[in-house]
């Protein structure tokens, strides 16, 4: 065995027969049909071991040589919840009603019903902020170099959204601009950047979403099969 193959383990693979992969798959493919966006929050509580398990099955996200660039900040202190919404509506009026925002793109959020008011930031139990690693640190603290940090950020967010949906919780990717504030008011270091900030909980029992259609399979895959 070489040095390089000592570092390895046996995948431990579950191999499936056809019929049950594809029950498994769509019933997958049906729960994530129906997650949508939530801006409407009940103040319900929710445990925090349900968060945990949502922010470990993120944390299974492949990434770049294995540097799980992604740091997941929890908040459920009202007060801190508090100056995180006073924060992001202030940076979220300055694109609604200063100008940052071109008018294409208010166009675009019309349908979505979306202006710069974000009461659902106190009123949720739960706020997750997911910070991304632009470097990380040695043992000793010298600086270390991450790779493709966005891209498997982004992996984790995904399944974190999945984890929540597969336990009946709903969330919201939020991403007010700039997002410095964050960093700032949870004292995050600065090698690390505000990716989403994520409100979690249960929806409120009269929360609305808007009629959107997902494209079709036609729409987002193309298939390069063998010619006959």
């Amino acid at each position: 065995m070489t040095e390089h193959e000592s570092g390895f383990v046996p995948y431990r693979f579950e191999r499936l027969e056809e019929g049950e992969m594809g029950r498994r798959g769509g019933e997958f493919l049906a729960r994530m049909e129906a997650r949508r966006s939530v801006r409407f929050f009940s103040d319900e509580r929710v445990p925090r071991e349900l968060i945990e398990l949502a922010i470990r099955a993120a944390g299974t996200a492949p990434s770049g040589a294995h540097m799980q660039p992604w740091t997941f900040v929890a908040v459920a202190d009202p007060e801190l919840k508090r100056r995180i919404r006073v924060a992001a509506e202030e940076e979220e009026y300055r694109s609604y009603e200063g100008g940052r925002m071109k008018e294409e793109w208010r166009e675009d959020l019309r349908p979505l019903g979306t202006d710069w008011r974000k009461p659902f930031l106190e009123t949720v139990p739960w706020l997750v902020v997911v910070f991304a690693q632009k470097r990380g640190r040695r043992p000793d603290g010298s600086p270390k170099k991450h790779y493709y940090v966005q891209e498997s950020v982004g992996i984790a967010c995904g399944l974190f959204i999945a984890a929540l949906q597969s336990m009946g919780l709903a969330t919201l990717t939020h991403t007010p601009s700039p997002m410095r504030f964050l960093r700032e008011l949870l004292d995050r270091p600065t090698d690390e950047e505000p990716f989403i900030l994520f409100p979690v909980g249960y929806p409120a029992p009269d929360c609305r979403v808007p009629d959107l259609h997902r494209k079709s399979l036609a729409e987002i895959a193309e298939f390069r099969l063998a010619e006959d």
